[in-house]
């Protein structure tokens, strides 16, 4: 696969030197000389030395060619002003973006060209309630500009899904159970499996199913 990341910090240079690692094709743009000299990637990602927020720069980095795109700089304009032109002018498959300051989280959608953001501050919050609430419904991750969302509900005792098998249950058609975490197990759901009390349930849900699934998984 190839990719190419903008921004060769900690988080840019970490993510390029992990894929490389697995056999990916990896390019590296970075406007700053003496960050490219510091750096400490591994042997075969391709460096290009230019702004990747201008056009040209892009287009030398080959940017249609690549599968995916990450906008990893450090400063959430210059992520968004990549995505954009990544996915309108390159028409990159698949663009992720980093948000780093969570008020602008907003912003990464599908308008910027974005598919999926990642804002660690969020991720941390939501992994902080997922691991303390139960009979809640926390969201995990958004896809897809928001289109696509990963939640979690730790089923109380009282929920009304207890004891029943999902084929019993009227799940939404764009609703899809991706794990059931019981103990330290994970159980792939089917539609026989039957859900216990402290089930940590996860799904994929749209945001029009989200509510539904709320209901049926809490009874609120």
């Amino acid at each position: 696969m190839k990719v190419v990341i903008a921004g060769a910090g900690n988080v840019g240079l970490f993510i390029a030197n992990d894929l490389r690692a697995t056999g990916h094709e990896v390019r590296i743009i970075e406007q700053n000389q003496v960050v490219v000299d510091r750096s400490d990637a591994v042997l075969g990602v391709e460096w290009h030395v230019a702004d990747a927020c201008e056009v040209n720069s892009l287009r030398r980095a080959k940017l249609e060619e690549c599968e995916v795109a990450v906008a990893a700089t450090g400063d959430d304009e210059d992520n968004l002003v990549f995505s954009l032109l990544a996915k309108q002018e390159f028409a990159v498959p698949r663009v992720i973006a980093r948000v780093n300051h969570p008020k602008n989280e907003w912003l990464f959608n599908e308008n910027w060209g974005v598919d999926l953001s990642v804002s660690t501050p969020h991720l941390v919050t939501a992994l902080v309630e997922e691991a303390v609430s139960v009979g809640r419904l926390v969201r995990l991750l958004s896809f897809e500009g928001g289109n696509a969302r990963l939640v979690e509900v730790t089923l109380a005792d009282d929920s009304p899904v207890i004891d029943h098998a999902i084929i019993d249950l009227e799940i939404p058609r764009d609703v899809t159970f991706v794990a059931v975490v019981r103990g330290q197990h994970v159980v792939m759901p089917r539609g026989d499996t039957r859900f216990q009390a402290g089930d940590e349930v996860l799904a994929m849900v749209t945001p029009e199913s989200e509510d539904d699934v709320r209901r049926i998984l809490t009874g609120a």
